[in-house]
């Protein structure tokens, strides 16, 4: 199933498909490191804790858990839908053909990750940090709330974000070629310098103006007290 935001298209996991059956499981941990064609809802956990596992033509539903430590995971045509993954911890995990839909994952931590055809959408990311992310693949954040969440050494070539709060959100050195930011309020973004070649509207550049005045601290000369 694709979909599309603007110029790019984001193919995601066809989990409706006829012949396609999810069995019910009760962990997402498997001693043989894969858990696939799978359907996991409605889990209260303290913690949620993979490393080294594959997660396989499946959806993750209702899941609320503590603490979240994915560790070199791949994920490949799974869907999350109103999960709470608060303060998530992600390191060396691939993404590929994922959909994150109306999740909690703030606070969260994503380092060294690849991300390949995934979709965050009506997601609340307030305080993540993006760290050496890589978009091979399509990348979108669609309605997302972005506030004050850091992206530092990060690769978002051709990633799009649509219609998004970014409100304080940090834009490190990393590569942004073609990043599609229209239909946000760029106003208080920081890091504007690092934002070279990424696609606005005409409407945005006072935006970006006032971000950039706001980040070097600039004085204004009608505010001067002219007193000695």
């Amino acid at each position: 199933m694709d979909s599309t935001f603007g110029r790019v298209t984001v193919t995601l996991p066809s989990l409706n498909e006829p012949g396609l059956y999810l069995s019910n499981v009760s962990t997402l941990d498997s001693a043989r490191g894969i858990v696939q064609d799978f359907q996991y809802t409605d889990a209260n956990l303290r913690d949620l804790d993979l490393t080294d596992t594959s997660l396989i033509t499946g959806r993750v539903i209702g899941l609320r858990t503590d603490r979240v430590q994915l560790d070199k995971v791949r994920l490949d045509s799974v869907e999350f839908d109103t999960c709470d993954l608060a303060t998530a911890r992600i390191t060396d995990a691939k993404l590929s053909r994922v959909v994150f839909r109306s999740c909690k994952i703030m606070g969260a931590q994503l380092t060294g990750v690849t991300l390949d055809n995934v979709l965050f959408e009506n997601c609340k990311l307030d305080y993540s940090s993006f760290e050496q992310v890589r978009a091979t693949g399509p990348l979108v954040f669609s309605k997302c709330v972005l506030s004050e969440a850091t992206f530092t050494g990060s690769d978002l070539s051709r990633a799009v974000l649509d219609a998004c709060s970014l409100r304080l959100a940090e834009f490190g050195r990393g590569k942004y070629q073609d990043l599609d930011l229209r239909g946000n309020d760029l106003s208080t973004v920081r890091g504007t310098a690092n934002l070279g070649k990424v696609i606005i509207d005409r409407a945005q550049q006072a935006e970006l103006a006032e971000a950039l005045v706001a980040e070097l601290d600039v004085t204004f000369a009608d505010t001067l007290d002219d007193r000695r």
